[in-house]
């Protein structure tokens, strides 16, 4: 069996596997290893063999649905799919099943993928580890005693343990990149507003194109299939100027790679990084200094406390609009105790979850500033490496709130909500950025980094993190070992 979606396309078009044959491997694989990991947290299989079977007769007879003609996948349980219970990890959304698809997974299913199952979630899709009281905890297939990251976390939980080839993340707060971060897998959060987001959404409200910072994309064991992917799920780009939207294109320079300009950051202040992760940054440089024209060491687009402050103000104010009126009560209450100086992550969380219609523009018109301050860095630039991260995935939290949650930096105690630096530093400017894996440390745990470019240079960083797959490093699966078997939930 291929963890790889292109080839096993391939082995579909050749003729050497059918549709059923992948699916049943696949399920195979789920129903010896996913007891121990629960990454599924649905599971759709009645529905997906006829699909399977469909899907090889139609290629039997010469038909083509598409470029994922018969490739079994599964998607995160925060997508509507039509038939299946979309929950977010809430309780009293247990038996909200959906009527339609999402719009990005039916731009799946249109293209011929077969939807199989969904991959499980934290509660709110509000965590960097994942569980919930509908369908437990998932682990790291890398070590079950750790995360295997979040909010996507069973997606990439999934793709590690080779139950799919391809999976649909969204990522708000790093929550496409850190699970691939954590897994050891790739994933890519697409500039914002080129993959539809209706039907991703909480049951009972609407979701337009507009939804602040978050997106969907793909994830893979491959570079490759994520640019397979994305051929599928993006809308044309267009741009928001003087004059309204107006049509936009795909932003690549086509520049070879020993002509393109890398800068590489390895740590910063705000949220410092583990050093086994830094050296690695560090030997990426020098291996690219042979091989591209350009490239700078810890060269800053923006300054790192405005990024910091001002996304954390605006993911929070997205997110805290949708509280109900105890929890945003509650909010005001806390924010109104702070002190004016305080600048932490809990007072960041409190002050954006209650900001005023007139301080979020406020926030708003300092983001316009960061963004102009991107563009300056990428005219001397055309891709920026930093790490999605401080550490490698840390061991099963669930007590208290997430900033009273620490984890070990380099022997010092440190905030895991600090990795949220990192998780806004392109997000909040709605910048494209692609995780790749990068290698493991001492105790053998995966790790990678961000690969951020332009708006719209889509295409520049996954033609690069391809590139870096095959020159540098690629996709290793985990050893797993066989667990409770799988039961129904």
């Amino acid at each position: 069996m291929t963890p790889f979606a292109h080839e096993a396309l391939r082995l579909l078009s050749q003729g050497a596997a059918s549709s059923s044959e992948l699916l049943q491997e696949q399920l195979d694989r789920v129903a010896a290893h996913d007891g121990a990991i629960n990454a599924i947290a649905v599971l759709d299989d009645e529905r997906a063999r006829r699909r399977a079977a469909e899907a090889d007769a139609a290629r039997r007879r010469g038909e083509s649905w598409g470029p994922l003609h018969g490739l079994p996948m599964t998607v995160k349980e925060s997508f509507d799919v039509a038939g299946l219970p979309t929950t977010w990890g809430y309780p009293q959304f247990k038996d909200n099943v959906a009527q339609r698809n999402a719009e990005a997974v039916q731009r799946l299913v249109d293209a011929g993928a077969i939807v199989y199952g969904k991959t499980n979630v934290p509660v709110a899709l509000a965590d960097w580890q994942t569980f919930n009281p509908v369908y437990g905890t998932t682990s790291n297939p890398w070590d079950t005693t750790r995360v295997p990251g979040g909010s996507s976390g069973g997606a990439a939980a999934a793709l590690a343990a080779g139950f799919t080839s391809l999976e649909l993340g969204s990522d708000i707060g790093a929550s496409i990149r850190n699970p691939a971060h954590y897994c050891g897998i790739f994933g890519h959060k697409p500039t914002w507003g080129v993959v539809p987001m209706g039907g991703h959404q909480l049951p009972g409200l609407a979701c337009p194109d507009s939804v602040d910072i978050g997106v969907a994309g793909p994830m893979a064991c491959s570079a490759r299939d994520l640019r397979l992917a994305m051929d599928v799920l993006a809308s044309p780009p267009r741009r928001f100027g003087p004059h309204g939207w107006q049509p936009g294109q795909w932003c690549d320079p086509g520049r070879p790679i020993d002509q393109l300009r890398i800068a590489v950051l390895t740590d910063d202040s705000h949220a410092r990084v583990d050093n086994t992760i830094v050296h690695r940054l560090h030997e990426l440089a020098e291996f690219l200094r042979k091989r591209v024209q350009r490239v700078d060491i810890d060269r800053r687009p923006v300054d790192s406390a405005e990024a910091r402050i001002v996304y954390l103000h605006l993911v929070r104010a997205a997110t805290g609009a949708f509280l109900d009126a105890t929890a945003y009560d509650a909010a005001c209450q806390a924010a109104a105790q702070l002190q004016p100086d305080d600048v932490s992550y809990r007072a960041c969380h409190y002050r954006g979850t209650t900001l005023t219609h007139r301080d979020w523009v406020g926030f708003d018109q300092r983001r316009s500033q960061l963004k102009a301050q991107w563009a300056r860095f990428f005219q001397d630039f055309d891709l920026l490496i930093c790490p999605v991260a401080t550490t490698t995935a840390f061991a099963h939290n669930q007590t208290g709130q997430r900033w009273e949650r620490l984890v070990d930096v380099n022997g010092t105690a440190q905030e895991g909500t600090d990795s949220m630096f990192w998780a806004g530093y392109p997000g909040v400017v709605g910048l494209p950025a692609t995780a790749v894996p990068l290698g493991q440390d001492a105790q053998g745990l995966p790790f990678g980094a961000q690969l951020i470019a332009p708006a719209f240079a889509d295409p520049l960083a996954l033609r690069f993190a391809e590139w870096l797959e095959h020159e540098w490093y690629a996709f290793r699966a985990p050893p797993l070992r066989s667990g409770t078997e799988r039961t129904a939930k």
